[in-house]
């Protein structure tokens, strides 16, 4: 691919890096796993970049890649490939700083969250973008009804084990 391709791809990460913070923040605990997932994301995203026929939003496509990789990230546990000569070695998405004594509240969220199965994480994430339940339906292979019930279902299992936690928001 030719430098304005690259130029192109890393806009348009750019402009939707909040999805690459919100995929590893769900399915990764550590700082430094995240930062493992957010670069095996990009790299799928840089893989798979010639693919995007634009069919679908940018960032609808980069939902998809960052929930596949994750999933697939977390079946691997940690053995992943050394090789990332196919991408670019100067990637570099901005990231906001997360501070943890800042949010308390997300902390705990996000505890909560690390113990969901893969397909509620997709469902929580999906709603946190803001999509509706016929997308996030789509975006899964469910009805409408099915995802409403669904994201209503993994919401308690939420408040849940943050009460089983201790915490109360």
């Amino acid at each position: 691919m030719n430098n304005q391709t690259e130029i192109t791809f890393l806009k348009q990460v750019n402009q939707h890096k909040g999805i690459l913070y919100k995929a590893s923040r769900m399915y990764a605990d550590s700082l430094e796993d995240r930062e493992d997932l957010q670069q095996e994301i990009m790299i799928q995203l840089w893989k798979s970049y010639q693919s995007f026929k634009g069919n679908s939003e940018f960032s609808t496509w980069m939902y998809r890649v960052a929930i596949n990789t994750a999933i697939t990230y977390l079946k691997k546990e940690k053995q992943r490939t050394t090789n990332h000569s196919d991408a670019p070695h100067h990637f570099e998405v901005q990231t906001e700083e997360y501070n943890p004594a800042k949010d308390k509240q997300l902390e705990i969220f996000y505890k909560a969250v690390q113990e969901l199965n893969p397909l509620e994480k997709a469902i929580i994430f999906y709603f946190m973008e803001g999509l509706s339940h016929r997308e996030i339906g789509n975006h899964l292979g469910l009805s409408e009804g099915n995802a409403r019930v669904k994201l209503n279902r993994t919401k308690e299992k939420i408040q849940q084990i943050i009460k089983k936690s201790g915490y109360e928001f």
